[in-house]
């Protein structure tokens, strides 16, 4: 598994396949501990990460972890993170559909050698990237779909959402990611 993660890891560091890989500092190909339980699927990288190669690094990334850890969830331990896109766009615009045509390949990839059996989609990006669908993320998130190999998926807020949004009040988005990331921890202890 490692290796096969490293040789696209590769193939992705050198990627030319659209306009964003010659403005990239480094691409940005995952974080985490590679697992067949839980993947969790970002937007695009941010400055930070352009310039780590390393996914959720900024700010956003912080509140992730705390996220990730108020269930016992950590990247050093049991959870792969990735983007939908490898290459930051110009001023974390959102990605143009070629751009993420252009990578998906990659992120087909590393799921299809994970084969996980649940994927958290965070953010609209990743969301529309899974799901046709007119609904946004605030209507979806919070709820379990089958995925296209029987995996389960769910659409979760971005942290970057979470960091304008203060609130901590019932119905809140802090509160609602809160029942989700409990839902997600409850899901994925029933996992062989």
């Amino acid at each position: 598994m490692f290796e096969e993660l490293e040789k696209i890891r590769q193939q992705c560091a050198v990627c030319q396949k659209c306009p964003l890989g010659a403005t990239r500092t480094k691409s940005v190909f995952s974080a985490g501990v590679p697992n067949n339980k839980i993947v969790l699927i970002g937007e695009a990288p941010g400055f930070n990460e352009d310039q780590t190669g390393e996914p959720f690094v900024g700010r956003a990334g912080q509140l992730l972890d705390k996220i990730l850890e108020s269930v016992g969830f950590s990247r050093k331990e049991n959870i792969y993170i990735c983007n939908t896109l490898k290459c930051r766009p110009p001023n974390n615009r959102d990605p143009l559909p070629e751009e993420k045509a252009a990578c998906r390949e990659y992120l087909d990839k590393q799921l299809e050698i994970l084969k996980p059996r649940i994927i958290l989609l965070c953010g609209k990006v990743a969301l529309t990237s899974f799901m046709d669908t007119k609904e946004g993320i605030t209507k979806l998130r919070g709820r379990w779909f089958d995925g296209p190999h029987g995996e389960k998926m769910m659409p979760i807020f971005h942290p970057s959402y979470l960091l304008r949004n203060q609130s901590h009040e019932k119905g809140s988005p802090k509160w609602l990611m809160w029942q989700d990331i409990q839902e997600i921890r409850r899901v994925y202890d029933t996992l062989k």
